[in-house]
């Protein structure tokens, strides 16, 4: 069996060694192509529309994933899967961030080292968003209309 012998160049002899690619790179790419798509799509179709020769085992992977984490649906036609993004990449990065926050003991120790290493501005977009939350919650009538008297 011929398998391909390193270069001096980090790279193989038929080219250059890519780069690889950080964690959650492909599942946002894929997410990417998937919303591009308009509706279901099949993972031949995302894979043909991905950047980069990506085996299809690999984009089957990639969404088996994503389905997995909640960040897309499959139904089933045929024999295969038409996948439907449930979230966007932003929806993705906040899943991540609750299942880390999930997986810690200490979620207060883990929130306060979040929040004081946020950039001033990034501080300033939590309260605004946090802020615009609890008023969200509170509703028309105030923090607890439930409570006030019928009259």
């Amino acid at each position: 069996m011929n398998r391909p012998t390193g270069t001096d160049d980090g790279g193989t002899q038929d080219g250059p060694r890519l780069p690889r690619r950080g964690q959650g790179q492909l599942e946002s790419q894929v997410l990417t192509v998937l919303r591009s798509a308009g509706g279901p799509a099949t993972a031949g179709w995302v894979q043909e529309h991905l950047d980069g020769d990506l085996a299809y085992t690999t984009v089957i992977t990639i969404l088996s994933r994503l389905h997995a984490k909640k960040a897309v649906t499959r139904t089933r036609q045929g024999r295969s899967y038409v996948w439907t993004p449930a979230s966007d990449v932003a929806g993705l990065a906040a899943l991540r961030m609750r299942r880390v926050l999930d997986g810690e003991s200490d979620r207060e120790a883990v929130l306060a080292r979040f929040v004081s290493a946020l950039s001033p501005g990034d501080e300033a977009r939590l309260r605004a968003l946090l802020s615009r939350a609890a008023d969200a919650e509170e509703g028309p009538g105030g923090p607890d209309d439930s409570a006030a008297p019928e009259g």
